[in-house]
């Protein structure tokens, strides 16, 4: 999904700092709940896709139109998508640039009351090689609107926590699982979700069956207990070896509705 195709010449002629790129991402993308704080009407864009696509598709659609890739578009001129675009095209860049970077899937809490279900974009630091999270969504017009006076290119500790360090602090009553969620849909199963798109992701994999949470029927939209354990394993250890583990609303066997089948731990 991070790979820049025809395009990485085109990267690498930019400077790898992480602020800069994120401006350069700011002005190539719009996010598709955000389209009426950008003076657009939300209908108009009511049959563009939310589907995440390969950088490499997302900028042979941006570069279409001739102009530079580190040009700033107008809004009607961004291509729309959700956080994890933004995430996973400055991803991309740091990729392209040496420098190690990796999507990561959990919640934000300034974004509102509670803990809202968010992808941010994770890369080692140059000098004291630690893990810090930048999220690009942030640029000023979001930036103003929820009242943010962070570096969105290195975020404070507690501003974003993956999800498995949500899961955490939930299990351990630190935290309630009603305050995290996406729109209406909140709880220890929207976690669970997360918990598993979080572990994809550290293994490479940026999409999975699990994005399709919103085809669970209410009936699946449980944690049973006997798939508590893994999933305490993968929140501990996102970067274990990736397995087959599905959700139930896919492949709706006891097996899988438990969650029992991925071994982790």
């Amino acid at each position: 999904m991070t790979e820049p195709g025809a395009f990485e010449p085109l990267i690498k002629r930019l400077p790898a700092d992480v602020a800069y790129l994120s401006r350069i991402v700011q002005g190539l993308l719009v996010h598709s709940e955000w389209l009426a704080a950008y003076a657009l009407d939300p209908r108009a864009w009511s049959s563009i896709s939310r589907a995440t696509l390969p950088i490499s598709q997302r900028l042979a659609a941006l570069l279409d139109d001739g102009r530079a890739l580190d040009e700033a578009r107008a809004p009607a001129a961004r291509a729309v998508g959700t956080c994890r675009d933004f995430a996973l095209m400055l991803c991309s860049f740091l990729r392209t640039l040496g420098r190690p970077a990796r999507v990561r899937c959990g919640f934000a809490s300034y974004f509102g009351d509670g803990w809202a279900d968010h992808w941010a974009c994770q890369y080692q630091d140059s000098r004291s090689g630690t893990w810090l999270f930048a999220d690009a969504q942030l640029d000023e017009v979001t930036r103003k609107a929820c009242d943010i006076t962070f570096n969105p290119s290195d975020l404070p500790p507690g501003k974003f926590l993956t999800a498995g360090e949500a899961w955490h602090r939930c299990r351990t009553g630190e935290d309630r699982p009603d305050r995290f969620g996406n729109g209406t849909t909140s709880g220890l199963w929207f976690m669970a979700v997360d918990v598993v798109r979080d572990w994809h992701v550290v293994n490479n994999r940026e999409i999975s069956p699990w994005d399709r949470w919103r085809e669970a029927s209410p009936e699946q939209r449980v944690v049973p207990a006997a798939g508590l354990p893994t999933l305490d394993a993968l929140a501990h250890d996102p970067e274990q070896p990736i397995s087959d583990l599905m959700p139930p609303w896919l492949t709706p066997t006891a097996q899988a509705a438990d969650y029992s089948s991925s071994g982790a731990g």
